[in-house]
């Protein structure tokens, strides 16, 4: 048995029952990273470390299936940041995680392998269930966030994001989402939405769970109606669907965009108030050590004029490091900066007389629990929230994609085709999809 056949199963009308009597293949093939060579870009710059040449499309052993989990026909994938981190080994190797998990218990140590399958998107279905597994069954439609948590902890009862096993699935663990198969637990899994293609429907996954959890929910900044949300990289991965969110909930977003093309996307989702940050000639940083307040003063002007004279409510940091300080100096008093990623880099500077006796909050915000992925994915297959799918990559070019996202190359998010034979598969509510055509359509190929 071969791939091959679980993808002439999936274009056919086979039943649950079908699914399950399938022989699963002995292997598979997978995008990853190798043990031997996280040295490999050791003494290069950071934009210098190649995806292109650390990623490999290897053929794998289908992983062993534990209780609580499932093995998933992997249609169509996308890239995040982490996959990018993971391909440059920055800013430490992922093995580290997987050996760290491995040593947790005799199943884990399956994770602990010289290659790291890669990957925390997936859209496809369900091939077999584990031991205790009883609200999916084979044949199931699915999509997957990557959360993977062991839940044996009270500390994370309340809020899943902070069991002290909390991981990243495909970045954290093994056997992640570019790949032919996949291996998740149960708890990770979703309705496919309907309306979607397997390639729509893998893309918003990572980044709409976490732009929900920063942004909408009450572990995050709790946006409100009427609120001004700053939203940097408004027409990227992360920033396409806070600014979704923040429009769709009744905010105001603010759109900070680095190109004319980016600030017509952000204008086509439905925003008014856009500041194209290198049309402007915005430098916050002087040099590589000090800051420009005036700069931040300047920023905060600009922002006043788009708002009518208010400040922000909530800022909706990513960068990190590089626009850090702006934020915290513009957010009003009372207000609130959610951040998470720090793409431009982990040590922040910020003047804290700006925070403290103005009465501000930073909150750190990872990922999504359960209940907030679940929420994020009922928005989309209701048509409320749409994906932001730009370009779309077979598994054997995820190289290619990775490094476009690497390079800032790229709008919204990049998909990569798996099992899926080619682009548009999948779609189960016409209607419903043409009623959104447009918006699903928005990004592509800009």
């Amino acid at each position: 048995m071969t791939v091959k056949d679980i993808l002439a199963a999936i274009q056919s009308d086979a039943t649950s029952a079908d699914f399950a009597a399938i022989p699963l293949p002995e292997s598979y093939r997978a995008i990853t990273v190798h043990k031997d060579e996280t040295e490999m870009f050791a003494g290069l710059e950071t934009r210098d470390k190649d995806p292109r040449k650390s990623t490999h499309l290897d053929e794998v052993p289908l992983p062993e299936l534990g209780p609580g989990e499932a093995l998933v026909a992997v249609m169509a994938s996308s890239v995040n940041y982490n996959s990018v981190w993971t391909s440059i080994f920055e800013p430490l190797s992922t093995f580290g995680f997987l050996e760290r998990y491995g040593r947790t218990n005799e199943l884990a140590k399956r994770h602990d392998l010289p290659y790291h399958i890669i990957g925390s998107d997936l859209a496809g279905v369900v091939l077999r269930t584990g031991p205790g597994v009883n609200a999916w069954k084979p044949g199931d439609e699915v999509v997957a966030h990557c959360l993977s948590v062991e839940m044996e902890s009270s500390d994370g009862h309340n809020d899943t994001m902070l069991d002290p096993e909390q991981r990243i699935w495909g970045f954290e663990t093994n056997f992640g989402g570019l790949a032919e198969i996949a291996l998740v637990k149960s708890n990770q899994l979703m309705p496919k939405p309907g309306h979607l293609s397997w390639e729509e429907a893998a893309a918003p996954g990572l980044v709409n769970s976490t732009a929900y959890r920063q942004l909408v929910s009450r572990n995050g900044a709790g946006m409100k109606q009427g609120d001004n949300v700053l939203i940097w990289g408004a027409s990227g991965g992360l920033g396409s669907y806070a600014t979704q969110f923040a429009l769709a909930g009744g905010a105001n977003p603010i759109c900070v965009v680095s190109s004319d093309q980016k600030a017509d996307i952000c204008r086509s989702m439905g925003a008014e108030a856009i500041i194209d940050r290198n049309a402007e000639g915005y430098k916050f940083w002087k040099d590589e050590r000090t800051q420009d307040p005036k700069e931040w003063k300047r920023f905060g002007k600009r922002i006043r004029e788009l708002t009518g004279g208010e400040d922000i409510d909530i800022v909706f940091e990513h960068p990190g490091r590089e626009t850090f300080g702006a934020s915290v100096f513009v957010t009003r008093k009372g207000g609130t900066i959610t951040t998470c990623a720090s793409t431009s880099g982990y040590m922040h500077e910020y003047d804290n007389r700006y925070l403290w006796m103005s009465l501000k909050r930073i909150i750190g915000s990872h990922f999504a629990n359960y209940r907030e992925a679940w929420e994020a994915n009922r928005l989309i297959a209701k048509g409320k929230i749409h994906p932001t799918l730009s370009k779309v990559y077979s598994l054997e070019d995820t190289g290619q994609a990775a490094y476009d996202v690497h390079r800032n190359l790229h709008q919204g998010k990049v998909g990569v085709l798996c099992l899926a034979p080619e682009e548009g598969l999948g779609v189960r509510d016409a209607e419903l999809r043409a009623e959104h055509i447009d918006a699903i359509n928005r990004f592509r190929n800009v």
